[in-house]
């Protein structure tokens, strides 16, 4: 197989757009350097994030980081239990002078959503947000409407032990290309925020290094990377063996392979490389599975988390060598 030309000169443009957007975030995120990456390998895979953590570590702030970075539509949306569906999706507004109905646009019509705590609403809200993250449209009252690109969704929620909140459906946990936990800083992260965050806000001083249109096409250069037919092979014994496990309740849907691919790609494109590699698929796949995975009830007994199967799927599945 040939790799398209263009795939070798996008590349450069590709990493340089990537890592800009890295440095730009990473100027507010202290000591979180796997979570940037993965926030931004998600937005050039065009894919959603779900940043899931106890409060106060930051979620909402890499997701407003990353947002302000791109010169694009954005919009932050507050789960709460009284949000509407159509607070999200719009609604259809009768105008008194033109006696015709209105379509007056919802927060989701942007590049950018920024959902804070989105498990703090009710389940028929987040529902609201299935069709809108899976066909990137929003249908009303009959009437379909198209969402602009690149559009991604920044989700944030506390772990479902915390008071007030409702369990994402499996469902819409799906349509989420991967979630990441930012964790407890480190003590120097932690002494430089202080330092860094005490005397002024440095959200405040981020300013944008691209816009939506260059981001859209760095999405569509990600898309033409090579990946090889064992390396497709590869993905599917790992969903397979998901489905598979004596430990799961639930694997991974076919959409887990398809962005399981995606995030690999950007992985690589990153990385520097035109072609996909099985390490960009075996870093990627804990942060793109673990959140679609349901444990057995023994299973959650003994302590056991999805994380630890995802590793043992990963050691035992043979890994594929060479590019073809």
């Amino acid at each position: 197989m040939t790799v398209p030309a263009q795939t070798a000169t996008d590349l450069d443009s590709v990493q340089s757009v990537a890592h800009d957007i890295h440095r730009a975030v990473s100027t507010v995120i202290e000591g979180k350097e796997d979570a940037v990456r993965t926030a931004v390998t998600v937005l050039l895979a065009e894919g959603h994030l779900l940043v899931e953590d106890v409060p106060g570590v930051g979620k909402t702030m890499l997701a407003k980081a990353l947002a302000k970075s791109i010169d694009c539509n954005v919009s932050r949306v507050q789960f709460t239990p009284d949000l509407l569906p159509s607070d999200i999706t719009g609604v259809n507004v009768f105008n008194q002078t033109t006696h015709e109905f209105e379509f007056r646009k919802g927060a989701i019509f942007a590049n950018i959503v920024v959902g804070d705590e989105i498990n703090r609403a009710s389940p028929k809200t987040q529902s609201a947000l299935l069709e809108c993250m899976a066909e990137r449209q929003v249908t009303v009252d009959g009437t379909t409407y198209p969402l602009p690109g690149p559009f991604l969704v920044m989700a944030t929620q506390n772990p479902i032990e915390m008071e007030g909140t409702y369990p994402l459906p499996e469902a819409q946990r799906d349509r989420f290309m991967a979630r990441v936990s930012m964790g407890y800083p480190s003590g120097a992260a932690e002494l430089a925020m202080l330092e860094s965050h005490g005397e002024h806000d440095p959200l405040g001083d981020l300013r944008p290094v691209t816009d939506g249109a260059t981001v859209q096409r760095q999405i569509q250069a990600v898309r033409q990377l090579h990946t090889a037919q064992a390396l497709r092979e590869y993905v599917v014994a790992l969903i397979t063996a998901t489905r598979r496990h004596s430990s799961l309740r639930l694997g991974a849907s076919p959409r887990a392979s398809l962005q399981l691919l995606g995030a690999a790609r950007a992985n690589a494109a990153l990385s520097g490389r035109d072609h996909v590699l099985p390490e960009d698929v075996q870093r990627l796949a804990p942060n793109v599975l673990s959140h679609r995975l349901i444990l057995t009830g023994e299973s959650q007994l003994t302590g056991r988390t999805t994380g630890d199967v995802i590793s043992e799927i990963l050691q035992r599945t043979p890994v594929p060598s060479g590019r073809r």
